[in-house]
């Protein structure tokens, strides 16, 4: 659990790195049409992280959407993934950077945090996304690389692959919220500093009438969003709540200047269903 006072402006570390993460995130996974005017809600409510996808075909509105705010390129984290390789090293390379181009054109560009969206397309091809991921932060176009949906095992294989220098992955992006807390994963993660994004912290609204997140809601008052992220938030995590509605953006970054009690944390700590509590997807190895 965190020590010092979060507030909207906290970062953390990343392992073997210079670059800092800013700990509240702004998922962008099924906006497209939106997804501009919503970053720009996003970052006028002071997020200053949005993590896009290829998967999610928005990166170009995310890029957009950061050069019409107004605000400097270096003051917005983003984040982006690769889930398909392309079928060699140099084709995935080039996939990688149409995505940099995409939301940061120019020679100059860059992304802040390349992730592998999947584990699943197998060894070789995690191999040759990975290699591709180096060689981008080798160039500069990428500060931070990662993964995401990683078991221990797949993490523990990186250390085999022929040529790679990075290790560990310096962020691991995986569902967490109180029904689906993959203590085993984190336990891993966070005993090797690798920095724990936590993707659907707010459950797709599926849990907003649990009673106990209803009665700790009440208690707070707060609302059980906002619950949620300050769940993610004091367990160390970078939760990435979505929204396109700009009051619930507004609203699922007002967790600041109050806190869980240890006892909250015990009873939401409390839910867990291990891999029964997934919507999306709990690690396999």
């Amino acid at each position: 659990m965190s020590q010092q006072p979060l507030s909207i402006n906290t970062t953390l570390p990343l392992p073997s790195s210079t670059v800092r993460i800013p700990q509240l995130g702004f998922g962008v996974y099924q906006s497209t049409s939106t997804c501009v005017k919503s970053c720009l809600h996003a970052l006028k409510a002071g997020y200053r992280h949005i993590d896009s996808a290829q998967y999610y075909r928005n990166e170009t509105e995310v890029g957009e959407a950061v050069r019409q705010s107004g605000l400097a390129r270096s003051e917005v984290f983003i984040t982006t993934k690769i889930l398909a390789a392309g079928g060699s090293l140099e084709k995935t390379y080039r996939k990688c950077l149409d995505s940099v181009e995409k939301i940061d054109p120019g020679e100059k560009g860059y992304v802040d945090l390349f992730l592998i969206h999947s584990p699943h397309a197998g060894r070789e091809k995690r191999m040759e996304m990975w290699l591709a991921l180096e060689r981008l932060l080798a160039e500069g176009r990428v500060r931070a690389i990662g993964v995401s949906n990683y078991g221990v095992g797949h993490i523990e294989e990186m250390k085999g692959y022929e040529g790679a220098k990075v290790w560990p992955p310096m962020v691991n992006q995986i569902e967490l919220h109180p029904w689906c807390q993959q203590r085993s994963i984190v336990s891993y993660c966070e005993k090797n500093k690798i920095v724990i994004q936590a993707y659907s912290p707010l459950v797709r609204a599926q849990k907003h009438h649990d009673p106990t997140l209803v009665s700790m809601s009440k208690k707070h008052g707060k609302t059980p969003a906002q619950i949620l992220v300050r769940y993610c938030l004091q367990k160390g995590w970078v939760p990435l709540p979505k929204s396109d509605t700009p009051s619930r953006i507004q609203e699922n970054a007002a967790v600041y200047g109050w806190d869980l009690e240890s006892k909250d944390m015990e009873v939401l700590d409390g839910l867990d269903m291990g891999e029964r509590g997934a919507i999306v997807e709990a690690v396999s190895d």
